[in-house]
C-alpha cells in the first residue's frame, strides 16, 4: 500500500488539479457534489398531495433514504385526517408479500376548492380565515384548520382532473421559490395549472413533471397500505422557467441538430470542446438555471432506489411523454367501452383497424407539434407503426391488468380522458388538424363515466330489470374487487 499524503500536501495537490482542469478548457464542467451542495435549502420538508397508491409509494420511499427529509401528507377530506389521526399513523407498502412499515409522517388537511365552468367557487365568509397573499392580487383566504405555513417542495399525486382542486387549497403556501412535480397521467396539467392557478409569471412557482411507470394497487381493508405490484421507473424533468430565461436570447435550433452537407454535428471554434464528448460543442452559458429548492426535489427522489428516478432533458421528456401518452390514447378509452381486461385488445382484427385508426391521427398531431420541429428522428419515432408496436406491447406485458380509467369508470369516478385523447383533440384544433376519431372515442368515454355516475347515485344496484338494463349485484361486487386490484395504468 502507497503512504498516504499529508494533508497539506492533499490540500495543495487538490489546488493543482483543479488549476490543470481550468487550463484544460473545461471550466464550465461542474463537479456533481458542488453542485448539488451549492445553494442549500432553507427547508426541507417535502409535502405529498394525493394520498393515493402513488402517493404512498413515494412518501413512503422518501422516508426510507438515508438522512430523510420531513415529509408531510396532505389529505383532501376530514374523514381521511381523522382516519389517519386515529391510526398508527404510518404507511405500508406490500413487496412480494412482504410488507415494509414506516413511520414519522406529518399530516395537514387541505379542501379542495370547487370550481365551474373553469372559475373557483368562493369559500363561505364564516369559515374563510385571511392569509397574506400576492400584493396585485386579492388577500388569499384558507379554511379553519388548514395551515399557513410555506411550501417550498411539493409532489402532487392527485388524478389530473383535481389537480386544479387540489391546488386551489394550497396555493396561498407557494410562492416564486416554490418547486411543484406533477406525477399525473396524461398532458397540458402545468399549463392549465399556469392558466388558471398562478397566471403572474413574476410569483409563479417553479414546475417538474414526473412519468411514472410503477405498478400500484389497493390492499382490501387496509386505508394506508399499498400493494407495490409491478416495478418500473419514475422519469423526471425540470420545465423552464419563462422568468429565469435571459430575455435578450431567442429560441434557436440546437447547433447539434443543425444538419451541413458532408458533415457530422457541427463544431463551434469559439467555444472549448469537452474532452468526454469532443463532438458536442458545449453551450456557452445556460439559457435557464436551477432554482435551489429544484436542485433539492430533484436529487432527494434520485436518492430514492425503489423509485428508480432518473432525470432527463426537457425535449427528452417531452418526447417520453408523447410516447405514454399515445399508448394511454388507446389503452384507457378502449378498454372503458369494452369494459375489459387490457388483453381483450389483443388479436381482434376490427380492435387492430380502430386502433391504426387512432393511431394515425394520434401520430400526424404529434409529428407536427412545433415544440418537436428541431429534434431529429421525430419522424420516425412516433410513426404510426411503430406506435402500434409499442401500443400492442404494452397490452400484451398489461394484459392481465384493468386500466386506471376502467377503474375509474366502474365506481363513477371523473376519468382523466380530457388530459389523454382530449389533449390530442385540442392540440389538433390549435395546428388545424381535425381529429374526429378521438373527439368520438372522447366523447363516449364521458357518455359511459356520466351514465354509470347517475346509477351509482341513484342506489344502482338494480336487481331486476328496469329501463337503463339487467344490472345485477354480484356484477357490481365483482367490479369492486377488480378496481381495488386495478394496477396504474
Amino acid at each position: 500500500m502507497g503512504a498516504r499524503l499529508p494533508l497539506k500536501s492533499h490540500i495543495k495537490l487538490t489546488g493543482h488539479r483543479r488549476k490543470m482542469n481550468d487550463s484544460t478548457g473545461t471550466k464550465g464542467a461542474h463537479n456533481a457534489t458542488d453542485f448539488y451542495r451549492a445553494d442549500p435549502v432553507m427547508d426541507r420538508r417535502i409535502h405529498v398531495m394525493g394520498v393515493g397508491n402513488v402517493g404512498k409509494l413515494v412518501a413512503h420511499a422518501l422516508r426510507g433514504i438515508p438522512n430523510p427529509p420531513p415529509v408531510t401528507l396532505i389529505f383532501s377530506k376530514w374523514d381521511m385526517m381523522t382516519k389517519w389521526s386515529e391510526s398508527p399513523r404510518r404507511l405500508t407498502v406490500v413487496t412480494d408479500g412482504d410488507a415494509e412499515i414506516r413511520e414519522g409522517f406529518d399530516a395537514e388537511i387541505a379542501i379542495p376548492r370547487l370550481r365551474y365552468h373553469h372559475k373557483e367557487v368562493g369559500l363561505n365568509a364564516s369559515s374563510a380565515v385571511s392569509v397574506g397573499g400576492s400584493s396585485k392580487g386579492p388577500p388569499q383566504q384558507a379554511l379553519a384548520g388548514e395551515s399557513t405555513e410555506p411550501i417550498s417542495s411539493l409532489i402532487i399525486c392527485s388524478k389530473a382532473p383535481f389537480v386544479l382542486q387540489g391546488l386551489s387549497s394550497v396555493k396561498h403556501r407557494l410562492d416564486k421559490n416554490s418547486v411543484i412535480l406533477f406525477l399525473q397521467n396524461g398532458m397540458g396539467i402545468a399549463e392549465e395549472v399556469s392558466k388558471e392557478i398562478f397566471p403572474d409569471p413574476v410569483t409563479r412557482p417553479h414546475y417538474m413533471l414526473g412519468i411514472n411507470s410503477h405498478g400500484v394497487n389497493n390492499t382490501s381493508g387496509e386505508l394506508f397500505t399499498t400493494t407495490h405490484a409491478g416495478f418500473g421507473t419514475i422519469s423526471l424533468g425540470i420545465l423552464p422557467h419563462e422568468r429565469d430565461r435571459d430575455p435578450n436570447i431567442p429560441y434557436e435550433p440546437d447547433t447539434r441538430f443543425t444538419s451541413v452537407k458532408n458533415s457530422g454535428p457541427i463544431r463551434s471554434k469559439v467555444v472549448p470542446l469537452d474532452e468526454l464528448n469532443p463532438e458536442y460543442p458545449p453551450p456557452m452559458t445556460a439559457k435557464f438555471h436551477w432554482t435551489p429548492n429544484q436542485r433539492y426535489l430533484l436529487r432527494t427522489i434520485l436518492r430514492a432506489p425503489v423509485l428508480g428516478a432518473s432525470s432527463f432533458s426537457p425535449p427528452d421528456l417531452l418526447q417520453m411523454q408523447l410516447e405514454k401518452l399515445a399508448v394511454n390514447c388507446i389503452v384507457n378509452p378502449l378498454t372503458v367501452l369494452l369494459d375489459a381486461r387490457n388483453g381483450a385488445l389483443l388479436y381482434n382484427y376490427a380492435l387492430t383497424r380502430t386502433m391504426r385508426l387512432l393511431l394515425s391521427e394520434i401520430s400526424l398531431v404529434i409529428r407536427t407539434l412545433p415544440e418537436l420541429q428541431y429534434i431529429p428522428n421525430v419522424q420516425s419515432r412516433f410513426d404510426p407503426g411503430r406506435l402500434e408496436t409499442i401500443v400492442v406491447g404494452v397490452a400484451n406485458k398489461t394484459k392481465d391488468n384493468i386500466s386506471s380509467m376502467l377503474a375509474d369508470t366502474r365506481v363513477g369516478r371523473q376519468t382523466e380522458i380530457d388530459y389523454i385523447n382530449g389533449w390530442i383533440v385540442k392540440r389538433g384544433e390549435e395546428l388545424g388538424l381535425r381529429c374526429l376519431m378521438n373527439y368520438m372515442l372522447m366523447q363516449m368515454v364521458k357518455g359511459k363515466a356520466g351514465m354509470i355516475s347517475r346509477e351509482v347515485g341513484e342506489g344502482v344496484p338494480f336487481v331486476q330489470d328496469g329501463r337503463g338494463g339487467d344490472v345485477e349485484l354480484k356484477d357490481m361486487v365483482a367490479r369492486k374487487k377488480d378496481e381495488e386490484n386495478s394496477d396504474e395504468q
